[in-house]
């Protein structure tokens, strides 16, 4: 029995050019207004293009120097596509994978649909072990507050007293999250979304390994809202950085805890807008590095799929539905 582990990330195009395409994607078709279109556009190219899909790759290459076996990479927006690599990995003899979400905080809408794709592709030839969720996993949490220790204590030293922190997570629509109430009392009602509450439990741990970060000192937010309308969730990283300044605040270390790796919605959102924005507010911000290619985060990898290979029990046979490796 051959055995790989899947990595699978949000995909990113590799020029402006493609951008329309990849919102198509990204929205399952639906239309956009052109100034979304060119607002996205705008964003991708004043940071220079998406590092996401090479820098996701890197963190493959080290997992599989770090476990010793096939490490394979998917992306569910652009390529390498979820469905070509899982058809690479049946064509390369693979027959049992763990699968892992570069999405540590579970949610029905975006973790979800990785797992329909990943299942869907596999067509019941690979035992797959799908991991939903790892936001409470210790060495994810050891390797951002290694992150942000490497930049708030020179910061402290700097300005002469301890920044309070903002930790962060990318927004989701409301209707996504919340229940929906079932009108036949014979059906269980849906759950609530996991996402908004995992979320908060990452940055919590995070939080919990910083000395002298009380919790009056660190604060939640959710970042980058969509564009397209709609409630999301809130509350947004600038209410959030109006209301510190309100209070008082003027320094302040902001670390995105949802992601594994730069891209957009760090280079951009947080490194452009929300700087330029607390600027105007009177408040100095800085970010950790990203995880990239933490060798914590390694590690964090490394025992999830340990993990998933040793508990055969768990694997569940996949069922069809009508250069990826590293």
């Amino acid at each position: 029995m051959a055995d790989a582990v899947l990595l699978l990330a949000h995909g990113t195009p590799d020029s402006a050019d493609e951008i329309p395409e990849y919102l198509a994607r990204v929205t399952g078709g639906r239309d956009l207004p052109a100034s979304v279109i060119e607002e996205v556009r705008h964003r991708f190219v004043a940071i220079g293009g998406s590092p996401l899909t090479p820098l996701t790759l890197k963190q493959g290459w080290l997992l599989e120097r770090e476990l010793g076996m096939p490490v394979y990479v998917g992306m569910r927006n652009w390529k390498p596509y979820i469905a070509d690599v899982v058809h690479q990995m049946r064509d390369e003899g693979v027959t049992r994978a763990v699968v892992i979400c570069l999405a540590p905080q579970n949610s029905r809408t975006s973790v979800g649909l990785y797992r329909r794709a990943v299942f869907a592709a596999a067509e019941g030839k690979i035992d797959l072990h799908f991991l939903s969720d790892w936001a409470d996993h210790p060495l994810l949490a050891d390797a951002f507050a290694e992150r942000l220790r490497a930049a708030r204590d020179p910061f402290a030293a700097e300005i002469g007293s301890a920044p309070p922190v903002l930790f962060t997570a990318h927004s989701v629509p409301c209707r996504t999250v919340f229940a929906v109430p079932q009108l036949d009392h014979h059906i269980a009602p849906e759950p609530p979304d996991p996402y908004s509450v995992e979320a908060k439990l990452t940055a919590s741990l995070v939080a919990a390994r910083i000395p002298g970060l009380t919790p009056r000192d660190w604060f939640f937010a959710f970042q980058s809202q969509g564009m397209s309308g709609g409630p999301w969730l809130g509350p947004t990283v600038e209410d959030t950085l109006t209301a510190l300044r309100q209070q008082g605040v003027a320094s302040l270390v902001i670390q995105p805890i949802g992601f594994l790796c730069d891209h957009v919605e760090i280079l951009y959102d947080i490194d452009v807008a929300f700087r330029r924005f607390a600027a105007n507010l009177g408040i100095a911000l800085r970010r950790p590095e990203s995880l990239n290619e933490s060798h914590l985060l390694t590690l964090a990898l490394a025992d999830l799929a340990r993990g998933g290979l040793a508990a055969k029990q768990g694997f569940t046979r996949s069922t069809g539905s009508p250069s990826s490796r590293i």
